[in-house]
C-alpha cells in the first residue's frame, strides 16, 4: 500500500525549519528544497522537509575555521 502524503503549509514548514517565509521562499526557489503549487497554495511534502534538514547536518570538523586557533599542549607562556 502507497505511504500517504503528509502536507504542510508554507507557514508549517518555516516554522519546523525555523526559519522566516522568506528564506523558505529562498530554499524553494534556489531548488534546495521541493514545493507543490495547487492552485495560489504552496505546499511541501514533510518527508521532503524532512529530508532538506538532514541534508543541512554539519559533518564533525566543518566549523574548524570559525575557532580560535588550538594553543599546544605544554608550552611557556
Amino acid at each position: 500500500m502507497a505511504e500517504q502524503v503528509r502536507w504542510l503549509s508554507t507557514k508549517d514548514a518555516s516554522a519546523r525549519l525555523g526559519v522566516t517565509l522568506r528564506s523558505l521562499y529562498r530554499f524553494i526557489d534556489g531548488g534546495e528544497l521541493a514545493a507543490y503549487k495547487f492552485g495560489r497554495v504552496i505546499r511541501l511534502k514533510e518527508s521532503d522537509v524532512d529530508s532538506f534538514i538532514e541534508s543541512c547536518r554539519i559533518a564533525p570538523g566543518d566549523l574548524e575555521h570559525l575557532l580560535p586557533p588550538r594553543r599546544e599542549t605544554g608550552q611557556v607562556r
